[in-house]
């Protein structure tokens, strides 16, 4: 079911999946750049439902049915979710202890976060697809979603998840990567100052990032587990679903309090 929170006086889609346990830690979605709450569709709540941990899936400002924002958005738009915004929405839900699922920008988001002072409660961190550097081949990739969404159907495609917010979600997210700026964009400087386990996932044919991407954040991080999926392009948990969904589950149980008898 679609709700909203408050957040520093701004409307913010979210969706709870209640399938946990009270003392088990909360499961946190953070979406792709062109993602939403419903875009997740039925993976978090089949995450959820495996691991009985709760779940919270939230659309950021200027997606889905969240409120939106004004654009252009900055080059370290991903730094103002991570630092700023996300620990609001923690508090705002009254979330404690917790596990980042972060997919896309919402991977590069999730180590940001996790490599800050704000993740004191933060238990582990699954990205998947994550980026730490710009590389040719993502701006190459953020290109062709500018010619899809001026020339072709991309556009009829994002209005049925984001609505009124399609041209704010498109453009903040797709201006700020094609930015001149943006080619020097890195943060790898987050990865060693991890403190909690992190699993990292990523497709194989991902033409948004070469596996250079998962090799950094495997040398980055003391407490890494890192896999290229097969056969698998830059939506792992849809395109790999249940290869993915067993990799998540047994992480996250792995984390999980002894259960008392």
């Amino acid at each position: 079911m679609i709700d909203f929170l408050l957040v520093h006086n701004r409307k913010v889609e979210v969706q709870w999946h209640g399938c946990g346990h009270t003392n088990t830690p909360t499961l946190v979605f953070l979406h792709e750049g062109l993602g939403s709450t419903c875009l997740w569709k039925e993976f978090p709540r089949m995450l959820s439902q495996r691991t009985q941990c709760n779940a919270l899936v939230f659309s950021r400002l200027g997606y889905g049915r969240s409120d939106p924002v004004a654009l252009p958005r900055k080059i370290n738009f991903m730094h103002q979710e991570a630092l700023e915004f996300l620990p609001a929405v923690l508090a705002a839900a009254r979330i404690r202890d917790h596990i980042i699922i972060g997919h896309s920008d919402g991977g590069s988001i999730g180590i940001i976060y996790a490599g800050s002072r704000h993740a004191t409660r933060l238990r582990g961190l699954i990205t998947e697809a994550a980026h730490v550097f710009c590389e040719p081949l993502t701006v190459d990739g953020i290109r062709n979603a500018k010619h899809q969404y001026l020339h072709q159907d991309l556009k009829k495609r994002l209005e049925k998840y984001h609505g009124p917010n399609t041209e704010t979600a498109f453009w903040g997210w797709n201006a700020a990567w094609l930015a001149p700026g943006f080619k020097h964009w890195n943060i790898e400087k987050y990865l060693k100052q991890i403190q909690v386990p992190l699993l990292a996932v990523q497709g194989r044919q991902d033409p948004y990032g070469t596996p250079a991407q998962l090799a950094a954040i495997a040398s980055g991080v003391k407490d890494c587990k890192a896999h290229l999926i097969k056969h698998c392009r830059h939506a792992p948990h849809q395109e790999q679903q249940e290869v993915v969904l067993s990799l998540m589950a047994g992480f996250i149980q792995a984390l999980l309090p002894p259960k008392t008898i």
